[in-house]
């Protein structure tokens, strides 16, 4: 059934099962309005897949996905996790192993372009082992990669060649950690697509699964991004995303503070050193959020009458539609390198293992916390 004033379409695609709309470009179903009048009616997703052989980024709240992926636990799979490594405890799936059994699990660490060139990529390998074992996840094998670089890719298609056997591949992750790049260069190495593909060739599910072909009868599975409100970049304004997302390798910034003395990232966030004797601290975030020091007992007077203005990007108008923020307090214990880390935003390294008292300010609900330094 169609409705003329919203354009609302209650057919199911005849691709992937999904349910049909053309009011939401980001959402499952998508279709333009114009589309809907064909004989035969798939989403912009398939149609991407079937026609230039791509699949494009689609979302769903935590609810859905979980309910998604809790039908791998009853198939033989093998399960590609990507992850951010800008966002790493952001974009992580808690409870992954709860859902898919026994299946293995190839964490794919995307991004790592942003870091550093001097990078030590063997501390930040055993860094991210230490940490999904922290999460939870059993992995067969740990690949960092850069979607943008089309770097380690090779050696990602080399470990699925080499656990899959005759599983299907299920593709998950969090939005914005690169998951349509890697399908798509799956797509092209793995799938036999082509341009004569017709709709009925890859069978879809009830839900927001596309199952791409393989030519030994199996499937790539592509699921959705899942959403999860405890990314700052879940609730940013578009135009706010652009500054807060780094797109260049990263430029640390290296501050030394006394007791008492606060940075600012933009309005985004905020950084206090509480106690402690007068040490260094290096930023990693987005160059496009601008840092301004501050003395701690003036913080609360600059932020309400500058922020949004001085300290901004976000702008006010912005601003006032973010949540309220919410102060988090860490003792770091002598003799400790950590970061405090805020998701989607970035991270502060403690550099001295001296002890302190710091404090970190965001939006309330997005994610905080104290880890082990990353580099």
């Amino acid at each position: 059934m169609r409705e003329e004033q919203g354009a609302i379409y209650t057919g199911r695609c005849s691709g992937c099962g999904i349910q049909l709309q053309s009011e939401h470009k980001d959402k499952p179903g998508y279709i333009p309005a114009q589309a809907m009048e064909k004989e035969i009616v798939i989403c912009q997703r398939c149609f991407r897949i079937k026609n230039y052989n791509e699949s494009s980024s689609i979302t769903v709240e935590q609810d859905e996905f979980l309910r998604l992926l809790s039908q791998v636990g009853n198939k033989e799979a093998l399960v590609i996790h990507i992850v951010d490594i800008f966002d790493f405890q952001g974009s992580i799936i808690s409870g992954l192993q709860r859902f898919i059994g026994n299946n293995p699990v190839l964490l794919a660490v995307n991004k790592i372009d942003l870091l550093p060139k001097v990078t030590n990529w063997n501390k930040v390998r055993n860094w991210v082992q230490k940490e999904a074992k922290e999460a939870g996840l059993k992995v067969e094998d740990i690949i960092l990669c850069s979607a943008k670089q089309s770097s380690g890719f090779d050696r990602l298609l080399d470990a699925i060649t080499a656990s899959r056997g005759k599983r299907d591949v299920y593709v998950v992750g969090a939005t914005n950690v690169g998951k349509s790049t890697l399908i798509n260069r799956l797509i092209r190495d793995y799938s036999d697509l082509d341009q004569e593909l017709t709709v009925s060739r890859y069978p879809g599910t009830t839900l927001d699964m596309v199952h791409i072909p393989l030519d030994d009868g199996h499937s790539i599975i592509d699921t959705p991004g899942i959403m999860y409100p405890s990314r700052y970049s879940e609730i940013v304004s578009p135009e706010d995303l652009g500054a807060l997302l780094p797109d260049k390798p990263l430029k640390p910034a290296v501050y030394q503070l006394n007791e008492g003395q606060t940075l600012f990232f933009g309005s985004f966030g905020r950084f206090d050193f509480i106690q402690g004797e007068r040490q260094s601290f290096t930023c990693f975030v987005s160059g496009r959020a601008p840092i301004h020091r501050t003395k701690l007992e003036k913080a609360d007077e600059l932020f309400a009458e500058h922020g949004g203005e001085l300290l901004s990007p976000p702008h006010r108008d912005s601003l006032d539609k973010l949540p309220d923020w919410t102060r988090h307090e860490f003792r770091i214990p002598k003799g400790r390198r950590m970061d405090v880390f805020i998701s989607g935003l970035g991270w502060i390294k403690i550099n001295s293992e001296a002890g302190s008292v710091v404090a970190a300010h965001a939006p309330k609900g997005i994610k905080v916390l104290v880890r082990p330094s990353l580099i």
